[in-house]
Formats: C-alpha cells, structure tokens, sequence
C-alpha cells in the first residue's frame, strides 16, 4: 500500500518554447535563406582563396600614381582602371600598349557603376613631360605609370587596377551562353575578318556567319570579342570604345544570374590572365556585393576633340580642350560637386595645344601601333557618342601606309583632301610604287562641310601605294 505524505504531486508541464522555435514562419524562413546565402558566400570565398595563387598581383607605388589633391574630397566612389591588352604570350606587363582603357567608378552607397572608355589614340602627357597616345603609357610604365597617366591628365585618384588579357573575354562570353548583339553589314564583315585572327590566338572556334547581312545574332566568345576590336567602320576608335562597354554591360547583365559552378568555370580560365593590386580580403567583399551592383550609364573621353597626324606619334585623338573634356567627365561621374581642373590640367593643355602643331607632312615614315595590312580599312572620327563633328582621317586605297612603317603619302583630307605622294608598303616599310591611290582624302570634317566636306578630295594620287600586305 503506497504510503501518502501528503505532498501534492506537481505534473511536468510543456517546456516554453526557445530560440529559433518561436520564430515566425517568416522570420524562419528569412533565416534559412539567410543561411544558405551565408553559405553560398562562404563557399565563394574559399573558391576565390583557393584561385588566388592563379592572378598576377602587381603592387603599385602610390606616391607614383599622381593622385590629384583636387579630388581627395570626393568620397563615397571607388574608382578602378581597367587594362585590356592584346597580349598574344600573355604578358600583362611593360612592352604591351592597352588596347582597351575604362575608368570604371563605383558609387559605394548606390551600387552604380559608370564606366568612361578613354580613346586609345588620345594624346595626352606620359610621366616623362613627353606626349603621346594614352595606350603607351601602359608599354612604358605598366600598370603603374598608365594609372598615372589618367591620374594626371584626367585630375583622377586611381590606385587599384586590373588588366586583362583580352582574349581572356572568349571564355567568360562562352561560359554565360554567348551575347546577342544586333550587327550592321559593316560590323558582320569585319568581325568574320577579325575572327580568323581571334580564332587562331585563343586556339577557340566559331562559326562564320553567311550571308553577311544586317541583323541580331547570337555570338560565342570568339565572335563577340572580335565584334569589340572592330575599330574600322564609322565611328573608328570611338565605336570601338562604344562596342567594348556594350558587351561589358551584356556580361555583367548574364553574371547576375552566374551559379557557383560557372563563377569557378570562369575563375580558373581567366584568373591566369589577370593582373591586378586587389587582395584576396577586397576581392571577397566586392564578390559578397555582386548582385547589388548596377552598370549605369557610360561615355568616351574626350568627348569633344579633333584628330590628326602627328610627326612621331601617327594619327591620335586630340582634346579640343583638355579641362571641359575633364569637367565632363568629373560631372558625369560625381555630379556637381564644386570641381574646377587643376593647374596640372592646365599645364597639359598647352603641351597638348603645342605638340598637336606638329603635324605630319606627305612622305614622312611614322611607325603606328597597329598595321591593318592591306584591307583599304579606314579610320573614322565622326558620329562619335558625344555627337560632336569632329575631322576624318581616311586612309582607304589612297596610297601611304598610315599604320606599320610604311611612308605616309597622302594628306587624308587634312589639306583639302588632296592623293599626292608615292607611298609604301605598311608591313614592311620598303618603298614600292602603289597601285590604288585614286580615292584621295575623300573624308574632311563632319561639320561645316567648307573646303574639307566629304568628297573633297582630287584623283592625281595615282602612284600612292596600298596600305600594305602582311
């Protein structure tokens, strides 16, 4: 018989509810997103830390780079220069010129980004006092003396970088499903030309696309990074900067979307092919934010200029002036925020002012960057983006190799768009009477027409040479 002691007997009652257990269904399922993004995040950091060893880092001197004082104030923006090369041993160092040249800027609170494609051709002031085309600073100086360049010329803060080989693009367009792009009849011919060459450095294949008619095509790396170099139709270098941020902007919209399988893909194709002074710490905090970012809008420097030939520099890009092409491009990026040019910009401008009088006469030899062989291309400056009229420089069929070594034999409209001169090959510099230097400079200025408008030019150069043979 149980034995009473009279104590009440308390029943164990149902524990209170804890910690994740009295949370909302909302709140649940937050923190489980949470979680997996955490994971996600976790997962893409070790894949960055294990890729690391694959970038080429390069530290730059800051008290090299030219750092404006004047933008010292502009806080809230990470500014970033961004190098592509066409590198064809995949080195990313001195003895390349940039192909490519975008100050990308970041608005730290927004998430947009702006990019501004500065001209290949455009002349501006090197670390040495000497001028030439804003490419050389990078065969010169390397990284560090190109993010220089744009630091003193452009009154910028730049100190991080990143340089690409540019034939690295093949695989990054390849591993989102290609780029749909919409190509004129000019831009279809050129770029099948331009994928043989493409084509044979990336060892990557294409397929050629016939009939070469206008249209909107779906292209693999090879056709869309040949798309980009594309600089010989209307609008030259300036429609060439145009077509690089177009398909910038088309792979940034796809890698929005980008699995972590496919990040890695691209990592381990393209890190090797990359030079950068990121560490591994920004790299990782930058890749948290990725789906945050927006690419905004973006323009071409200089947006109002000229162009010409030039005694030992070739045909460049010049500054109409050198501040309001600064201005604009301090406005477009930060807005309106108390910004006047530095006394170095000013500087510069006179020197630019003084180099540009030193124009090239017919039969003078210039060495050039880029030799375009003898397709008869031409290079054209108008109906850039600023949509100012600016001059042409034609180099056609009319004798002179503008490009390589060849002898530049006609005056493409700078004269009145006379064909005088004997010319020579551009691939080898060796004189050799022409065959086609019949057209003249048939391309002047865009505005005014005057004495220099389109069809401008005589007939008499009949003993100027092709543009040369490769």
């Amino acid at each position: 018989m149980a034995r009473n002691t009279g104590k009440k007997v308390r029943r164990r009652g149902r524990r209170r509810k804890r910690g994740f257990a009295t949370w909302s269904i909302g709140k649940k399922i937050g923190a489980v997103l949470g979680g997996t993004l955490l994971g996600v995040v976790v997962i893409g950091s070790v894949i960055l830390a294990s890729k690391m060893n694959k970038l080429s880092s390069v530290k730059l001197d800051t008290d090299k780079l030219n750092i404006s004082d004047e933008v010292k104030h502009e806080k809230g923006y990470t500014n970033v220069a961004l190098f592509g090369l066409d590198s064809r041993e995949n080195d990313l160092g001195k003895g390349n010129r940039s192909d490519t040249i975008i100050i990308a800027s970041l608005n730290n609170d927004t998430k947009e980004v702006k990019l501004v494609s500065i001209y290949r051709d455009t002349l501006l002031e090197l670390d040495d006092g000497s001028y030439n085309k804003a490419n050389s600073a990078y065969s010169f100086g390397g990284p560090e003396g190109a993010v220089s360049l744009i630091n003193r010329n452009l009154d910028m803060n730049i100190e991080k970088y990143v340089t690409v080989n540019f034939n690295a693009l093949v695989d990054v367009i390849d591993a989102v499903g290609g780029l749909d792009l919409e190509l004129t009849h000019d831009e279809v011919v050129h770029m099948n030309n331009y994928c043989v060459e493409t084509s044979k450095v990336t060892g990557k294949s294409y397929e050629k696309i016939e009939p070469e008619v206008e249209g909107t095509y779906h292209l693999n790396g090879v056709q869309a990074v040949s798309y980009s170099r594309i600089r010989y139709t209307e609008g030259g270098d300036f429609k060439r900067a145009e077509r690089q941020r177009l398909v910038l902007q088309k792979i940034a919209d796809k890698a929005q979307n980008m699995s972590v399988g496919t990040v890695n893909k691209i990592i381990d194709s393209v890190f090797p092919q990359i030079s950068t002074n990121f560490t591994l710490a920004e790299i990782i905090g930058y890749a948290k934010n990725l789906t945050k970012y927006k690419l905004g809008d973006s323009i071409g420097f200089p947006a109002e200029n000229t162009t010409d030939m030039l005694n030992e520099v070739g045909s460049v890009v010049i500054p109409k002036t050198l501040s309001s092409n600064v201005l604009e491009v301090h406005k477009f990026l930060f807005g309106s925020d108390g910004y006047s040019v530095s006394s170095t910009i000013e500087g510069i401008e006179s020197g630019i002012t003084a180099k540009a009088s030193d124009k090239a006469k017919s039969g003078t030899t210039i060495e050039d960057d880029e030799t375009p062989g003898s397709k008869g291309y031409s290079e054209n400056y108008s109906n850039n983006s600023s949509g100012t009229g600016t001059t042409r420089s034609t180099y056609g069929t009319t004798g002179g190799s503008t490009y390589g070594t060849g002898s530049y034999g006609t005056s493409n409209g700078y004269s009145g768009g006379t064909s005088t001169g004997s010319g020579t090959t551009g691939s080898t510099g060796s004189t050799s009477s022409g065959t086609t230097g019949t057209t003249g400079g048939t391309e002047g200025t865009t505005t005014g027409g005057g004495t220099t408008g389109d069809n401008a030019g005589s007939t008499s150069g009949t003993t100027g040479s092709t543009e040369g043979t490769e």
